[in-house]
């Protein structure tokens, strides 16, 4: 199994900058994709980006331009550089790896953006 524990969300402005970071408890080398979601009451949770073991990333068309996923392979860890945040930014951002064919998750970090 794999555990992990999200941090670094809070409240904002819109035009505001927020940092998440995801910290796993399996050594990154050995978890294929990790990313992150988000997800707003009454919606489906959706891909906001997503990295690669080897460093690729794909991101949504909305965050595109302003999030920048990373991932520190030797750490274990895994953030998200959100940047020229929108009220629309506004979700439950969750962290997600798949590890041995499997999907795990964190328990979320609250982004709230006010206009």
């Amino acid at each position: 199994q794999v555990q992990l524990v999200e941090s670094g969300g809070g409240l904002v402005q819109a035009g505001g900058s927020l940092r998440l970071s995801c910290t796993a408890s399996r050594s990154a080398f050995s978890i294929n994709d990790m990313g992150w979601y988000r997800q707003t009451p009454g919606t489906q949770r959706e891909l906001v980006a997503v990295v690669t073991r080897g460093g690729s990333r794909t991101y949504a068309d909305s965050v595109k331009g302003r999030f920048t996923i990373s991932r520190d392979n030797m750490l274990s860890t895994m953030s998200l550089q959100m940047n020229n945040l929108k009220p629309e930014d506004t979700a439950r951002y969750y962290c997600n790896a798949d590890w041995a064919g499997h999907n795990y998750w964190g328990q979320g970090t609250q982004v709230t953006v006010s206009s």
